[in-house]
């Protein structure tokens, strides 16, 4: 079949992510055909660098064929196993209990996932039932903040806080609500006048809510998808505090952040954070196949057991703890520490943030923030006053597409910035000519002349 067949294919029968299906429909799809490394390869045979590790995910790169093998034992020894009723699989309980055993405070519980979105969903359902049984049922509002992501389902997308994954969705719904993102680059004032702002904004809407109705707090210990925005030092740890004395659940959303993507294990590491609630995907699995997961606190768990007592709890999914995934999840985890590829990330992440400061003084460039392997840079046409490029001039598409050009993949959001995550497993040699790549893609901005004409205007 030919690359052309599978485009037409694609037009008529498959429905994409985030995008509109109209532009889809006159565009058509980017086959991509295999993997190695940090390198894609697409149908027409272009090598692609990834600097965006699949969707945030893919941290230990393409080909890894231990995992392949972990897979491919498991599904001809166990392909499936229920986790409904009293039933498990060896794979399921060990990962289980080694996610347990690193993860912070005391996280010991997992309920597995196919994904982030449904993590989070879990959580949400998780929350209202712990409230519920405890005789607290008036907690029932959850805060976030407002470009934090946190999946697109039907509930989680409300706690969501981008307007994209809310216009015709009759999202948020009212018991959902959101504060101001801590977003260095665009408050004036110091770290400790963020962090206290930020407090002063969650007391408030808790204040305006009621005390006695808010159930949770969630937060990504580094904003991912609202434009990789890096709290102050000391912000998760106000936030997790002020959420401990108002008796609100803390909900630490690292689907993107877990797995040495900002350095240590999980991003909550740097505040030294234990959350109530964690919700994990992405690199769980390295992509690899779907799984996510929600960890619960042990002062959670036991008091939804101790008040449900015999009761049924009526919360399941059919391929929670799928035996397939929690394998490759074994091995994933295995390569990021035996394997050494978190210390890989570490190293590779210290040499990406001192090689995108070489681009602060490019035109175009107001700010770049980076943490461990996830970085961000943010476009402007007056650096002075930060302006924000007009919408008008289409510069995230023009970014996408000389990017494709430069064959490196980044992501390009909406609001002209460029976000970044390559693998754990990326060399500086790698680092170093994604970087490249990048800046010759923020050069090609500057010959397209509404874009160059905008500057300092």
């Amino acid at each position: 079949m030919s690359d052309n067949g599978l485009i037409q294919k694609d037009r008529r029968h498959l429905i994409h992510s985030v995008l509109s299906w109209g532009e889809h429909e006159r565009r058509g799809a980017t086959i991509l055909t295999s993997g190695d490394g940090v390198w894609l390869t697409d149908g027409d045979g272009n090598r692609l660098l990834d600097a965006f590790s699949g969707l945030w995910c893919v941290n230990i790169g393409y080909g890894q064929q231990s995992v392949v093998a972990a897979a491919a034992e498991q599904m001809a020894r166990l392909p499936y196993a229920t986790n409904y009723f009293h039933f498990a699989s060896e794979s399921a309980v060990e990962l289980a209990a080694r996610l347990a055993e690193r993860a912070p405070g005391d996280l010991d519980h997992v309920f597995f996932t196919q994904g982030g979105s449904d993590a989070v969903d879990t959580a949400i359902r998780l929350i209202r039932y712990y409230f519920n049984v405890t005789g607290r049922p008036e907690k029932k509002h959850m805060i976030a903040v407002d470009r934090g992501y946190h999946g697109s389902s039907a509930a989680g997308s409300g706690i969501t806080g981008l307007a994209v994954f809310h216009t015709h969705f009759d999202a948020p719904v009212a018991t959902q609500h959101h504060i101001p993102t801590a977003w260095p680059y665009r408050f004036d004032g110091s770290d400790a006048d963020l962090i206290a702002a930020s407090v002063r904004h969650l007391r408030a809407k808790v204040a305006e809510i009621g005390p006695d109705r808010v159930a949770a707090f969630f937060a990504e210990p580094v904003v991912g998808s609202g434009g990789v925005i890096v709290p102050p030092d000391g912000w998760f740890r106000a936030m997790r505090d002020t959420c401990a004395e108002l008796d609100i659940v803390f909900v630490a959303d690292e689907v993107i952040t877990g797995f040495g993507r900002t350095g240590p294990m999980f991003g909550s590491a740097y505040d030294g954070v234990a959350p109530d609630v964690m919700t994990l995907a992405k690199g769980l699995t390295s992509g690899y196949v779907p799984m996510g997961a929600t960890l619960l606190s042990d002062r959670l768990y036991r008091a939804i057991v101790d008040a449900s007592g015999k009761a049924v709890i009526g919360h399941g999914q059919t391929y929670s703890g799928h035996p397939v995934s929690a394998a490759v999840g074994l091995e994933v985890l295995r390569l990021y520490e035996e394997g050494g590829i978190i210390a890989n990330g570490q190293a590779s992440g210290a040499h990406l943030a001192s090689a995108l400061t070489a681009l602060s003084d490019h035109p175009l460039v107001g700010d770049v923030r980076s943490r461990g392997l996830l970085a961000c840079i943010e476009l402007v046409t007056d650096k002075v006053a930060k302006t924000r490029p007009d919408p008008a001039l289409g510069l995230p598409d023009a970014l996408a597409r000389c990017g494709f050009e430069r064959r490196v993949l980044f992501r390009a959001f909406g609001d002209a910035m460029i976000g970044l995550a390559p693998p754990l497993i990326s060399t500086i040699d790698e680092i170093d000519e994604m970087v490249a790549r990048v800046k010759s893609t923020l050069d090609d901005m500057l010959a397209i002349p509404a874009i160059r004409e905008a500057l300092n205007g």
